[in-house]
């Protein structure tokens, strides 16, 4: 990317991949994004299953019933998880390293995708959570916030289009409600 507004205009969600892999190179700077992610009071709660093995990929994929199709056609995924014993502010931990993964691997000309599993319920009510933790031999102990898909992009989406910035939702100073346009009594 030329710069990081650019890559900010560029990353948009990609649910279509190619079916070529992610180089080795490509995945470790992918993963060293999320560990150099910051966290607080340096307790880096986060842990990553990593996960290219097209089997799991597609069980993956049936984790939820809207929303995690994409999976099986990524080359890449890495269900983000986050230790609930050693941060009570795991998720957030965990949601910044995930947001740094994908920052990188648009910095890389790779798209990616964020699946929620953390308070998601499958098709028969029970937990997501439960149906991936199952699946990767994950202790309950970590909390399983989501799964990104990686991988060559298979689709073509436009640049974030910023005459649809929500201007009205920053305050200057102090929260203000909107002004309406109400007639005067």
């Amino acid at each position: 990317m030329k710069d990081f507004e650019s890559l900010l205009q560029n990353r948009r969600s990609t649910r279509k991949f190619t079916q070529q892999l992610l180089n080795p190179e490509q995945v470790e700077k992918i993963l060293k994004a999320g560990l150099m992610a910051p966290a607080s009071k340096r307790k880096n709660p986060w842990q990553f299953v990593v996960v290219e093995d097209k089997e799991t990929l597609k069980k993956l994929a049936e984790s939820k019933p809207a929303g995690s199709a994409f999976l099986e056609g990524c080359a890449l995924a890495v269900v983000v998880l986050g230790n609930v014993m050693e941060s009570d502010v795991w998720i957030e931990d965990a949601s910044i390293a995930a947001i740094l993964m994908q920052l990188q691997a648009e910095d890389l000309g790779l798209g990616s995708c964020w699946c929620q599993i953390r308070n998601r319920q499958r098709e028969d009510e029970s937990e997501a959570e439960d149906y991936v933790r199952a699946l990767l031999d994950i202790p309950y102990q970590l909390g399983v916030l989501c799964i990104l898909g990686f991988g060559y992009k298979d689709q073509k989406n436009r640049p974030f289009d910023e005459s649809r910035l929500q201007w009205e939702k920053i305050h200057l100073g102090s929260y203000r409600l909107p002004e309406t346009n109400a007639p005067e009594s």
